[in-house]
């Protein structure tokens, strides 16, 4: 239930959805919960999914005997990493035939006679996908903006090897680049209501 994960919640349930989401964050987990989605561990919302989409940016999210369980029809695909969310080994190991339906729907029929249907491989099915248009420019813009400023900023500072946040102000630096873009304009806090909020012998 990160970012990706909200996004493909939020608009399934738009759609009409009964939106399950699986976690190992308890944080996230009770969000999810909280936002109106039933939080299940995943060898229990494969037994409910007519469609599962892995968002997480890990490996074997689906995997082994998640497979067993899964419902005659079910559609997997993945939108958060490799093609190593969905595990297809796993899968061709416990299919008795395999069929390419369609460009990028291939049916995986088990030994009880369900069917299994994989997009694209297995791998981002919104970049992979035949009909795939990938990441909308709207998001793009604001990653290749971060990714510029945070280049900037490596030139301009000497660093240690290592792994580092982006900064915060970068952070909020394109966040107002994007809305001045998008000609909206937010509220300021006044001197004042700072003040407030730095003092914590305010309030109650």
């Amino acid at each position: 239930y990160g970012w990706c994960g909200r996004g493909v919640a939020m608009r399934a349930a738009g759609l009409g959805a009964n939106v399950i989401v699986t976690e190992i964050d308890p944080i996230r987990a009770l969000e999810a919960r909280m936002d109106g989605y039933r939080v299940m561990k995943i060898r229990e919302a494969v037994k409910e999914a007519d469609m599962l989409i892995t968002v997480t940016g890990n490996l074997d999210v689906v995997s082994g005997d998640d497979f067993k369980y899964m419902k005659d029809g079910c559609i997997l695909a993945n939108s958060g990493h490799f093609n190593v969310e969905i595990n297809k080994q796993d899968l061709e190991k416990m299919s008795t035939a395999t069929k390419m339906l369609k460009p990028d729907i291939e049916e995986f029929t088990m030994a009880d006679g369900r069917r299994i249907y994989l997009l694209a491989d297995g791998r981002l099915v919104n970049l992979a996908g035949e009909r795939g248009q990938g990441h909308p420019a709207e998001i793009m813009d604001m990653s290749f903006a971060m990714q510029a400023l945070s280049a900037k900023y490596l030139v301009n500072n000497k660093l240690e090897v290592g792994i580092y946040k982006t900064l915060d102000e970068t952070d909020i630096s394109v966040a107002e680049l994007k809305l001045k873009a998008m000609k909206i304009e937010i509220d300021h806090l006044s001197n004042e209501q700072v003040k407030y909020l730095e003092n914590w012998q305010e309030g109650t």
